[in-house]
């Protein structure tokens, strides 16, 4: 990540961020102080409270960079210039990776999201809201195109997130990680085949 040198202050409070991230991922969050995170910047406790005025403030911070780079990618794929079916499968499965990758493989990063949830919940409504919105101009991109048959966009983006919440959402991603259940694929199939206009019946030839 590239520190914003032009304005001093945000730079530091970025380095902070970069150096509180990485002692969450080695000692954890729990264990992590404010000292500590001084310490490893060679500087005082009270510089670092300059810049956050507490270690929640820290911690929301580092959440909000972690979720914000999962919103990054998933613009990147709403902006694509490609069939809103395919896109929307591409964004569905990176989110799903992304949290996979962050907060599943690392236990550590794990209690801070699980810690996120229970102490900083707007950080995590608001990250909800920004992946539903991306969804949802997806989705009316497929509705102008003929792609999806949809009466309402948000009530259909609001089902395909809930529909996709054991992919989505970073305790249930672990929780499902090894139990039966469909897989990942076969549940995009099956948003996909939801949004998608109904079909006549097939007539039989007469024989």
């Amino acid at each position: 990540m590239t520190l914003t040198t032009d304005h001093p202050e945000l730079a530091m409070r970025e380095r902070v961020l970069l150096v509180a991230e990485r002692l969450f991922r080695q000692l954890g969050y729990q264990k992590t102080t404010v000292a500590d995170i001084a310490k490893a910047m060679r500087m005082s406790p009270a510089n670092v409270y300059r810049f956050f005025d507490s270690k929640k403030a820290i911690h929301e911070g580092v959440a909000c960079r972690l979720m914000g780079e999962v919103e990054v990618a998933a613009q990147a794929i709403t902006a694509r210039p490609e069939p809103a079916s395919q896109r929307l499968r591409d964004l569905i499965t990176t989110v799903h990776r992304m949290n996979a990758e962050r907060y599943v493989g690392d236990a550590k990063l794990h209690e801070m999201v699980a810690i996120a949830m229970e102490e900083s919940w707007d950080v995590c409504v608001s990250h909800i809201e920004r992946i539903t919105a991306m969804i949802a101009e997806v989705i009316a991109d497929g509705k102008k195109a003929g792609e999806f048959a949809v009466a309402d966009v948000a009530l259909a983006s609001s089902c395909t997130c809930t529909a996709m919440i054991n992919f989505f959402h970073p305790q249930l991603i672990a929780h499902a990680d090894d139990k039966p259940g469909p897989t990942l694929d076969q549940m995009v199939d099956f948003v996909l085949a939801a949004l998608a206009p109904c079909r006549p019946p097939v007539e039989c030839c007469p024989g």
